[in-house]
């Protein structure tokens, strides 16, 4: 299966399982991985362009570092950092505010937003806090 291209039908992506899952019971439900197929530096430039034209500086601010929407380069996430999950945030949307984009952009579109805010350097003015 192509990373992030969902299952059979092109559909949507699988569950993303990352370290901050909370299990009830301690049984996690079954989850795969989605690997980013575009991390190379073209792809961190194209998904910089598509990070400005699709507004997320709007909420996030230039680089991603918090705005009204929380920062992207802090190193905290509410629903997982790694790859697959900040997929999933942008495909689906996530409640108090993002938007889900899966229904407007691709799957490549949407790893190329990811390789761009992967890419960021934690800037030394955002407090970030090592747990």
């Amino acid at each position: 299966m192509a990373a992030g291209c969902g299952g059979p039908g092109n559909g949507p992506p699988v569950s993303v399982r990352y370290v901050d899952h909370v299990s009830a019971g301690g049984n996690l439900p079954p989850a795969g991985e989605l690997k980013n197929p575009f991390a190379d530096s073209g792809s961190v430039k194209q998904g910089e362009q598509l990070f400005s034209a699709m507004n997320c500086d709007g909420c996030h601010g230039g680089g991603g570092t918090g705005w009204v929407g929380p920062s992207l380069v802090d190193g905290r996430w509410r629903y997982g950092g790694e790859d697959g999950a900040v997929f999933q945030s942008i495909y689906y949307g996530r409640p108090r505010g993002m938007p889900a984009y899966g229904g407007i952009l691709s799957a490549g579109v949407i790893w190329k937003i990811v390789a761009y805010i992967r890419a960021q350097p934690v800037p030394k003015v955002v407090p970030t806090q090592s747990w």
